[in-house]
């Protein structure tokens, strides 16, 4: 996997920076895109002073003009992306009978939209050089309801869905798309959802008030976990599979 060029948006959060991390270590040249550039900058930081090769780019997954402009800079000052992963993403809690327009808006928009704009411009120049892989880190809620997060679970399902059609009008050229859909992970957007102190031994044992199993491994995922998977689907070892979800979440879905 060395000298291949990565686009990873979203890489300011855990998932993300993790996922950048790793690429990183495997001496891929990685494109760490977000929204927020200072936060994008501090997670950078500690990647470039430990040698790695990293460059940030600020873009909102969201506007097609912001995500055209980006891609087009990645391949002039980087190269011609060879993986792609999608890893920015939003949670906006509530019910459904109750949540707002607007956060349903905001979350569909990040969530799948922003899936759809940089997979399509990325894949539209993967097409020509017949080779490329891209990723999208969904989330296990898509194929599981959860109490309070209809928005995050059908956006999610949404991206799931559009990743594998991709994968599937990809295929004749060679280029592989898959999911990796994690479960409860240590994240700021975990710890978001917890009241207390209690959340993470909560999340772990679960709550019969809403549906929650637990998760059987008896523990949270941590983001290298899932970048871990990332990396193995992009790799040569996961050279004939594509259009698959490969879920990182404890058992918490019993394999769902």
């Amino acid at each position: 996997m060395s000298n291949k060029v990565a686009l990873v948006t979203g890489a300011a959060g855990g998932i993300g920076s993790a996922v950048v991390r790793t690429l990183a270590e495997r001496q891929i040249e990685v494109a760490a895109v977000d929204r927020d550039g200072d936060h994008l900058a501090q997670a950078a930081k500690q990647l470039l002073a430990d040698g790695l090769p990293v460059r940030t780019f600020s873009a909102d997954v969201t506007d097609p003009e912001s995500v055209e402009t980006m891609v087009e800079a990645v391949e002039r000052q980087v190269g011609p992306v060879d993986f792609l992963v999608n890893t920015a993403g939003v949670l906006r809690l509530g019910s459904a009978r109750t949540l707002s327009l607007e956060d349903w808006s905001a979350t569909f928009a990040v969530n799948a939209q922003g899936v759809f704009l940089v997979s399509r411009a990325v894949a539209n120049r993967m097409v020509p050089r017949c080779r490329g892989a891209i990723v999208t880190v969904a989330s296990n809620a898509a194929g599981t309801p959860r109490l309070g997060m209809a928005a995050y679970s059908a956006s999610k399902a949404a991206a799931t869905m559009f990743t594998k059609n991709l994968g599937l009008e990809l295929a004749e050229y060679g280029i592989r798309c898959n999911v990796v859909s994690p479960g409860s992970t240590d994240t700021a957007m975990l710890w978001s959802m917890w009241q207390d102190d209690s959340g993470a031994q909560a999340t772990v044992e679960g709550r019969l008030d809403q549906y929650k199993l637990g998760i059987p491994l008896g523990k949270l995922a941590m983001p290298e976990d899932i970048a871990a998977a990332v990396e193995f689907l992009l790799s040569d070892r996961a050279g004939h599979i594509t259009m698959h979800a490969l879920t990182v979440d404890g058992g918490a879905t019993l394999g769902g």
